[in-house]
């Protein structure tokens, strides 16, 4: 925007759906890892991590694979992951195709860890997020996170979910 055009206001109604949402963007994620560090001693973040891995050909992503899946920098997640490794629960080595690049790997224990994590994790899910909105809401709450996702990272990896 250049100095001489006007903003663009939010109107009232946009006002009111913007503090709900960004309110809901806030509160969720922390709901989510009070759940997470109650039930199974991580955070939800680290779910995450190991959730992608559970869900990766192999169980093995490339770190900056793995950071696009979990929108998270190369340094925060290799951070998390050498506390994933100190558990068992991720093993790093270097990638064989090329030498530049690691693989992180869900370990048999990490499996382990991921699974027992699970239900209790998507039951907070469905409390929280599916639960309140009828299936017709929950359809527009995909297709909405999906248009938001493409304006917001229109290159990133979940930009496009059927492609995961």
């Amino acid at each position: 925007m250049d100095d001489t055009e006007a903003p663009r206001w939010l109107d009232e109604e946009q006002q009111r759906i913007w503090y709900l949402f960004a309110y809901a963007l806030i509160r969720l994620p922390a709901t989510l890892d009070t759940q997470m560090q109650r039930d199974a001693g991580i955070s939800q973040f680290e779910y995450m991590v190991l959730s992608s891995l559970s869900m990766a050909p192999d169980r093995t992503y490339r770190m900056s694979v793995l950071a696009g899946y979990t929108a998270s920098t190369l340094a925060r997640l290799g951070n998390v992951v050498t506390r994933l490794e100190r558990q068992g629960w991720v093993r790093r080595a270097p990638d064989p195709a090329d030498g530049r690049y690691t693989l992180a790997t869900l370990t048999d224990e990490g499996w382990d860890k991921v699974a027992a994590a699970a239900p209790a994790h998507v039951a907070e899910v469905q409390r929280t997020v599916f639960d309140p909105l009828t299936k017709s809401q929950q359809r527009q709450l995909g297709v909405i996170a999906e248009r938001l996702l493409k304006a917001a990272d229109p290159d990133g990896p979940l930009s496009h979910t059927s492609d995961r």
